[in-house]
């Protein structure tokens, strides 16, 4: 095992595997754990001397709720909502950027439009993405049973690894839950 990633013995030969994870997806969804995810994936990304690309997906269903406010006369407009959209994650993204100690140079943006599970599947397959990094469901009771979680279609369908973060209050409740039903 080294510092820098995880070593498999094959025969006489050390190999790194890790070493072969060279573009890192971070989706960014603007929780509360945006930014400690983006420098997880930052740290896994600066120890492989990897690129990352960083992405958020505008649900489709906003867009269908815009339509259906449109429909009821009221003036609203899509496209318009999209660009405020767009330039307002683009200036959080670059802020969130700005806070990590990493290469801007090596950091892609991309910013899609659909069901965000499909959405990060096709950008995983379109950009030859080795590994993902992403935090887990942030939607929580009734939400999570009508919606479901981007997170877990994800885990369940993306064909590359993926590291599921876990912040210090999250980390300390599934284990407080964990204790609590396993006893």
């Amino acid at each position: 095992r080294s510092g820098t990633g995880f070593w498999y013995i094959l025969g006489n030969q050390r190999i790194n595997k890790m070493s072969n994870f060279k573009k890192i997806l971070v989706p960014i969804a603007f929780s509360n754990y945006s930014q400690e995810i983006l420098t997880f994936g930052a740290e896994i990304a600066t120890s492989l001397g990897a690129e990352i690309l960083i992405i958020n997906v505008v649900n489709k269903r906003d867009l269908e709720a815009i339509n259906r406010i449109t429909s009821y006369g009221y003036e609203v407009d899509e496209d318009h909502y999209l660009s405020t959209i767009q330039e307002e994650r683009i200036k959080k993204l670059e802020e969130m950027v700005k806070k990590i100690s990493f290469s801007e140079d090596n950091i892609t943006f991309d910013f899609r439009i659909g069901d965000p599970t499909d959405e990060l599947i096709k950008v995983v397959i379109e950009e030859n993405v080795d590994l993902v990094v992403m935090g887990i469901k942030s939607k929580t009771g009734l939400e999570y049973i009508f919606t479901g979680s981007v997170a877990d279609r994800f885990y369940r369908q993306c064909p590359v690894t993926v590291i599921s973060y876990r912040d210090k209050e999250n980390s300390e409740r599934l284990r407080k839950h964990f204790l609590k039903t396993n006893n």
